[in-house]
Order: C-alpha cells, then structure tokens, then sequence
C-alpha cells in the first residue's frame, strides 16, 4: 500500500507508547491518524501536537469502539489502515494457583482479572479488527489491490510466557493465533492481517522502573544488548503496511531474546 495524504489510518492505544511511534510514523508519510486512546487527559494534547485526531475510545466497550470509527471517519475519512496497539495487564502477576510459603495457604488465579485482561487485549483487539475490516470493504482496491491493512500487537510472552503471566500470555496467544485466520477471511476483500510480538521495549510502562532495572532487563537481550525503541516497532508496522505481500504473518521483534521462566 502506497502511503500518503489521501490513506487515513486508526491506531489504538496511540497516545502512548508504541502507538504513539507509529502514529508519528503514519503521520510522516502524510497519512491521516487517528488517536484511540482512553486517557482523555493525555490524548488531545498529544494528538494536537503530532497533527493527529483524538477520539476518546474504550476498546473493551463496544458502544465506545462504534462512536469512535464514527468520529474518525467523520474526521478523516474511511481508514485502510488499523493498528491495534491498546493493551496491558490486571492485577499484577499471579500464579494459576499459588501456595503462600509463609503459611502453605493456597491461592486461586483471580478469575475476573483474567477476564479483565482478555477482554483489553484479546476481544479488545478483535473488536476493533471486525469494526475496520466492515469499513475498509466498503472501499475500491488501491492500484496494488489493497483495500486495508491490519497490524495487531501480540508480546513474545505468547510464546515465552513467564510465571505468573498465564492472563497476559493467554491474551497474546490468542491475537497470534487468530492473525491468520483473519488474513484468510479477509483475503478475498484485499485486506491484510499481520501481528508484532514485541520483546522488551523502553515504553511508558517502563518509563517508572530503576535504572539498575531497565540495565538487568537490557542485559537479557542478546544482541542489540538495549530495550526496544519504540520507532523501530513502528518501523516494522510501516513495512507490515506497505509490503503488499506481507500477510498472515506474527513477527518477533525482539534482539533475539527468549524469555526464561522467571
């Protein structure tokens, strides 16, 4: 797909973080982006600034998901391009069931944070996947064939899940496994469905943790030994995006690290 002013693009989870990177990215190529995002106190300064539309969205409501491809789509048009990057954890790491080695008192995984953390990132995702995708139909094919393009964010924690991640890694499985089934129901429509799994990246959620941290964290990496910079996330989206032929695919990004149990 050919970027530039007359393609607008959807990217959730774009105020921050990898979102934020790759809305820069889009917005470079003269593409038109709009910012779901539910942290209504940061988002419309970010949005003013790097020239992007705010659109306040929840992805784990579906009523808010349909107002806001509304209001996009109002703004900037119907858009070829959907980058999910909205996600993240409840309520910390927890075993599936956990023994106290003070007392041997045991301790069931808390259900509703499981469920809490598939709905953000798992349905979240497919939510705003089924909303595009509805959109970019509706569309004539570019001069390559493409109606639109998808990018799904999944963790190496899909494949390399840590202890205590059993609700996150369920949820990044998930996305990874659903990416190819969702480039062949779409085929036929000219639409593309590619997912990053990235490693440790230097984002917001970082952004709070110790120095010696982020250097134990960096150290684990075999080679660049470093987090993650968030433009080279939004690098390979772009590439993701262009590359007619890229589709069904999940990528590790990631310096070739392998996460161990713990």
């Amino acid at each position: 797909m050919k970027l530039g002013p007359p393609i607008a693009a959807i990217v959730t989870g774009g105020a921050s973080g990898l979102g934020l990177a790759t809305a820069r990215a889009l917005i470079s190529e003269g593409v038109k982006v709009a910012l779901f995002d539910r942290n209504a106190q940061v988002g419309p300064g970010v949005a003013q600034e790097i020239g992007a539309t705010y659109v306040e969205v929840d992805v784990m409501d579906q009523a808010s998901v349909d107002s806001g491809f509304a209001a996009a789509r109002a703004a900037n048009g119907q858009e070829r391009i959907l980058v999910n990057c909205a996600g993240g954890g409840f309520g910390g790491p927890n075993k599936t069931v956990a023994r106290s080695k003070e007392d041997g008192a045991i301790t069931p995984y808390p259900i509703e944070n499981y469920v809490r953390t598939i709905e953000l990132n798992l349905i979240g995702s497919f939510r705003c996947i089924v909303g595009s995708a509805a959109g970019m139909m509706t569309l004539p094919p570019t001069d390559d064939g493409d109606r639109g393009a998808i990018v799904n964010t999944a963790s190496v924690a899909a494949e390399d899940g840590q202890i205590g991640q059993v609700a996150y890694t369920s949820a990044k499985a998930g996305i990874v496994g659903m990416t190819l089934n969702v480039a062949r129901d779409l085929a036929a429509e000219g639409i593309r469905c590619n997912t990053i799994l990235p490693g440790i990246f230097d984002t917001p959620l970082l952004g709070r943790a110790k120095p010696q941290v982020k250097a134990a964290l960096s150290a684990m990496v075999p080679f660049p030994k470093r987090l993650g910079m968030p433009e080279e996330y939004a690098r390979l989206a772009l590439e993701m995006i262009r590359n007619s032929y890229f589709n069904g695919e999940d990528v590790r990004l990631d310096g070739a690290i392998r996460m161990q149990p713990r």
